[in-house]
């Protein structure tokens, strides 16, 4: 019959917690240096990027695309429309036409990365947001974006009607990256770091400190104890057992 060697680990969660407690100032310290890091990290490190959105609203009976022609009846009109105009959007010719009436220093490639659409709460209404370093020129691509698409989108798609809900204004707030994020992340990395720091040093700490220590982790009878005289408590302990032996003339 085979016999198995196991070994069990016991973890003394209130023993954790001392070690916790006992190292509190230093879990504060470090959760205190990682929230700063986050916050200038986010603050002084890594460029802001700004967003500014445009709206155009889309209304067709029927429309085709090349030879065929659908009927808004026959399928989910909002959301066939948009994916067929930011398709159209996103094509080589459209993006090289925004980035020669906008003079921007981009390929189709890098503004296709700037460039995001979707319908608006599965309405017609067609929402196309741009993000860039720059708050103006986040702005200027999005109008120009405006000006562009709905002639792209009527030498495509025959009886198409785009129209201009909202222009593009400059954004005033940073989109990304995110101060409080960012803050609050290196806050619970701070947090998270100090106490499993502490926790690991304790586990590994094999120093024995008290008899109830040896009880709890080994179960043995204590045979003798040999108590730390230069302690305070030690010194008020057996210092009143020599008064008392001595018939209280002290040590």
């Amino acid at each position: 019959m085979e016999q198995h060697n196991e070994e069990y680990i016991e973890i003394d969660l209130l023993r954790l917690l001392g070690a916790l407690r006992r190292r509190a100032l230093m879990i504060a310290l470090s959760v205190l240096a990682l929230t700063l890091a986050g916050f200038l990290l986010a603050f002084c490190v890594i460029p802001p990027k700004y967003q500014a959105s445009a709206l155009l609203y889309v209304n067709n009976s029927s429309f085709s695309v090349g030879s065929t022609s659908i009927s808004l009846s026959d399928l989910s009109a909002s959301q066939t429309l948009v994916d067929t105009y930011i398709a159209i959007l996103m094509t080589r010719l459209t993006l090289n036409e925004v980035i020669e009436r906008a003079e921007l220093d981009y390929d189709y490639e890098d503004l296709e990365e700037m460039i995001e659409a979707e319908a608006v709460n599965h309405t017609e209404i067609f929402e196309i947001t741009v993000t860039s370093k720059d708050p103006q020129e986040s702005k200027r691509i999005a109008n120009t974006i405006v000006e562009v698409l709905p002639d792209k989108i009527a030498q495509i798609v025959d009886g198409s009607s785009v129209r201009t809900v909202d222009f593009a204004v400059t954004p005033e707030k940073r989109h990304s990256p995110s101060i409080t994020m960012f803050t609050v992340i290196g806050a619970l990395v701070g947090l998270a770091l100090s106490c499993g720091l502490v926790v690991l040093l304790e586990l590994q700490d094999e120093q024995i400190r008290s008899e109830t220590y040896l009880l709890q982790t080994y179960r043995l009878p204590v045979l003798a104890a040999v108590p730390d005289m230069f302690a305070p408590q030690a010194d008020r302990r057996y210092g009143s057992y020599y008064a008392k032996k001595n018939g209280g003339r002290g040590t």
